[in-house]
């Protein structure tokens, strides 16, 4: 099984956000982020050819740009699964994502420092941010057998900038 880990494009400030009253798990992209993210995502579709499964953080952002990964993948399923929300203990999503282990490439959606704690983990069993994914950045792990911690191994990671550039801009 591959996992291409996809952390949410550039969403509305998170203070100017909080003053409308609204929930931060309302905030959405913004304008700037849904360009540069859909470029980012033709990026990706550049650097692996198919996903067989989209799991999405249910925040609005991570769910925008699920949907923008989704449309350049043309028809990619979307699961939306609270394993990934900021919060939540790394081994959730591992059981998650075993309950599709007939999958042979999986993108997850969500934010940071999460995101990067689970590479961490999922490479190195140890359970601390060492990856650092920009918004709107992506990495390509790999496992031999069932994703476990420890058991992964990095195939790529790649800037926002870079996955514009992989896109033609």
């Amino acid at each position: 099984m591959r996992l291409l880990i996809i952390r949410h494009g550039i969403a509305e400030d998170k203070e100017v956000w909080a003053r409308t009253g609204h929930s931060d798990d309302e905030r959405p992209l913004t304008d700037e982020g849904r360009r540069k993210m859909a470029l980012n995502a033709k990026g990706i579709q550049r650097a692996i050819d198919s996903v067989d499964l989209l799991a999405t953080s249910p925040l609005v952002r991570a769910r925008q740009t699920a949907q923008l990964v989704a449309d350049a993948f043309k028809a990619t399923r979307i699961e939306t699964t609270k394993t990934l929300v900021p919060d939540a203990p790394v081994r959730e999503f591992v059981e998650w994502l075993e309950r599709h282990g007939d999958m042979n490439v999986v993108a997850a959606v969500g934010h940071e420092p999460h995101l990067g704690i689970l590479a961490t983990w999922l490479m190195t069993d140890i359970e601390d941010s060492r990856v650092d994914l920009k918004k709107g950045a992506a990495c390509l792990l790999e496992f031999d057998g069932k994703p476990e911690s420890g058991s992964g191994r990095l195939c790529w990671s790649i800037a926002p900038s870079q996955l514009r550039g992989l896109a033609g801009h």
